[in-house]
């Protein structure tokens, strides 16, 4: 009995490895070999071995994201080569995006082929976005842009550019950014141009015709539609606050010149106070020597006393004169 249960207890024990193994077995068979995704995709209409999808494996390269496409792609009429797809994919590329971009191309009547979406792709555009702004244009607002009439009246202007993807030079060219600046450099040189501000308030649509006709779009992935001017406003006289600055600074040079001058004129006025008392200086010095030449006369016999007191009375009456002179009042016309 002993043996029996020991018999019985090893024969289950082998029977669960032999389960487990099993398992394994299939899950490493299917992990290698989709067979799952072979069958749908033999469903569908795609040709594709079962080796070929375990070479895929083996080039790590995940069989779903190109067999999937490859079965949407038949489905829509398209013929496309999985090894193609599995090129583009180990490139770096979206092969759903690209797939999804031909199907939506063929749809609508837009020439796009297979090697031109994987360029597009893998030059970082959105392929699917661009056929669908192809189909369906897109509105770019532009910032307020500030621009000055001839008058000096500054304008605020606001635009829309309805632009759609231009295929053919999405690969190499410029975007959204290249679009606005332009189209910001447009709306300053017309507004520029304009000899009043009324010109531009009353026809905003010239800046439109203008604009739109210096060819903006070449060298960009969009070809622009139309340019809506969306709103124009008016900002500050320009003109007016230049010619205040401009006096501003007139008025600035003339009282420096002005304090110049007084500089100049004061710087006189001491120089020639300096002079006069260097006269007045000499005069003193001239008269204190005076007392001197009289005393050395005296010495010498050259002068006697009559001559001096000759002298003296003629100083005095010199002096008197001068007094009486000018003390004397001028004859007026009396008031009643």
């Amino acid at each position: 009995m002993m043996e029996f249960f020991l018999t019985a207890a090893i024969n289950t024990v082998a029977l669960v490895a032999i389960i487990i193994a099993a398992l394994i077995f299939v899950i490493v068979f299917l992990t290698f070999f989709p067979i799952g995704l072979w069958i749908s995709a033999a469903a569908s209409g795609v040709h594709v071995g079962i080796f070929q999808l375990v070479g895929m494996r083996i080039r790590k390269v995940v069989p779903q994201r190109i067999v999937n496409p490859m079965i949407k792609a038949t489905k829509a009429g398209l013929k496309l080569s999985i090894n193609k797809l599995e090129a583009h994919y180990l490139a770096g590329g979206n092969v759903d995006r690209v797939v999804n971009a031909l199907i939506a191309a063929q749809r609508a009547g837009i020439p796009l082929d297979f090697e031109q979406s994987c360029a597009i792709d893998l030059a970082g555009r959105d392929v699917l976005n661009a056929v669908q702004m192809s189909v369906n244009p897109k509105v770019i607002e532009t910032p307020i842009i500030a621009a000055i009439a001839k008058d000096g009246i500054e304008l605020r202007a606001k635009a829309k550019v309805t632009v759609r993807a231009n295929i053919d030079r999405l690969v190499g060219g410029a975007g959204e950014e290249t679009i606005i600046a332009r189209v910001g450099e447009g709306i300053v040189t017309t507004v520029g141009s304009s000899i009043s501000h009324k010109d531009v308030l009353e026809n905003p649509d010239s800046i439109s015709r203008t604009v739109l006709g210096k060819g903006l779009d070449s060298g960009t992935a969009f070809e622009i539609l139309s340019i809506d001017i969306a709103d124009v406003d008016v900002g500050r006289n320009v003109g007016a606050q230049l010619q205040i600055d401009q006096a501003e600074a007139d008025k600035r040079i003339a009282q420096a010149k002005a304090e110049e001058r007084r500089a100049m004129a004061v710087a006189q006025e001491q120089e020639n106070k300096a002079a006069v008392q260097g006269m007045r200086a000499k005069v003193i010095e001239a008269e204190a020597e005076v007392p001197q030449a009289i005393a050395a006369a005296f010495r010498s016999g050259k002068l006697g006393v009559m001559d001096y007191y000759n002298m003296k009375n003629v100083m005095a009456d010199t002096a008197m004169r001068e007094s009486i002179s000018s003390t004397a009042v001028r004859p007026e016309t009396k008031k009643e």
